[in-house]
């Protein structure tokens, strides 16, 4: 469940001014800390201000249509399997978890069961302000001391960042000694939130992203069917300029989905819609060839 503001305190920094908390200059909707280096983010002071923490990209489930994004984009099965096998991870380490949810304005696919919880303690930061955060920030600088959390979560939000290997770098350093990372991350899907969309990754670039993090499980989240349907949604969406037709050509091939099940798993990694990885934090980083050798699609030569 979600910590109280009052126990996360503790735990911050501001990025310019390394310290207590209450050095932070700037509170949106009353108080809520935006704990930002404007300097090297692409947030912007005034327009935040101006703004009050809200989010710069339409989010159509805050409009009413949630229940049509569910249908659109149901819960993955093995979401939950691995958002499970973490917190069953975490549990045998230490007796009250606390997990960082980095991108947590809304509660993610799969990620009830962590918030229910009621031994496990989330934080939870955004780029903009929601009664799920507890501040805004940037994850290039993550506002926390080095070696508070036991798990982070990042889901669907390194292909929204300029620098993914520096914000991976952060997740390590706010991780405790064989801390638990867990990140999900498309691979073939087209750009969503328009401007602040900015990379992609295969399963192998995702395992090399985490290189500083023994490997624990990865693999597909979404295979190629699902990433059919984003191609025809995109594909309508684009010829009709229509973002409603593209909707309803998605929900005429829903069935396309359940073609994943049948495909083997090195052919879902080479055409993947997405792609998670499970690690711990370590002390051991994985060498280029290690990264080529693990290589799991269905192009290895005979």
């Amino acid at each position: 469940m979600l910590m109280q503001m009052t126990d996360v305190q503790p735990l911050l920094r501001v990025p310019t001014c390394p310290g207590s908390a209450d050095q932070a200059e700037i509170y949106v909707q009353g108080d809520l800390p935006v704990l930002v280096d404007f300097d090297s983010s692409v947030l912007e002071r005034e327009k935040i201000m101006l703004e009050q923490g809200s989010s710069r990209v339409r989010r159509r489930a805050e409009n009413g249509n949630s229940r049509i994004k569910r249908l659109l984009s149901p819960s993955k099965r093995v979401t939950h399997d691995n958002i499970a096998n973490l917190i069953g991870l975490l549990r045998a380490q230490t007796a009250a978890p606390r997990v960082l949810v980095i991108g947590g304005g809304t509660v993610g696919q799969g990620m009830g069961a962590l918030y229910d919880a009621a031994d496990i303690q989330v934080i939870a930061f955004d780029l903009y302000a929601s009664p799920m955060i507890h501040f805004i920030a940037d994850a290039h600088d993550i506002p926390l001391d080095a070696g508070v959390v036991d798990g982070v979560i990042v889901q669907a939000v390194l292909e929204h960042v300029l620098d993914p290997k520096k914000v991976v770098a952060e997740i390590w350093r706010v991780l405790k000694a064989g801390g638990i990372v867990y990140s999900e991350t498309p691979f073939l899907q087209h750009v969503h939130e328009g401007a602040y969309d900015f990379t992609r990754f295969t399963e192998s670039g995702h395992r090399y992203l985490f290189r500083q993090f023994e490997l624990i499980r990865s693999g597909v989240c979404g295979g190629p069917g699902t990433q059919l349907m984003w191609s025809i949604d995109y594909f309508v969406r684009s010829l009709f300029r229509s973002w409603t037709a593209g909707k309803l050509a998605k929900f005429a091939c829903l069935w396309l989905q359940w073609f994943d099940r049948l495909i083997p798993e090195s052919y879902g990694s080479d055409a993947a819609s997405g792609c998670y990885f499970l690690g711990r934090r370590s002390t051991v980083t994985l060498s280029s060839h290690q990264a080529v050798g693990f290589y799991r699609g269905a192009q290895n030569p005979a």
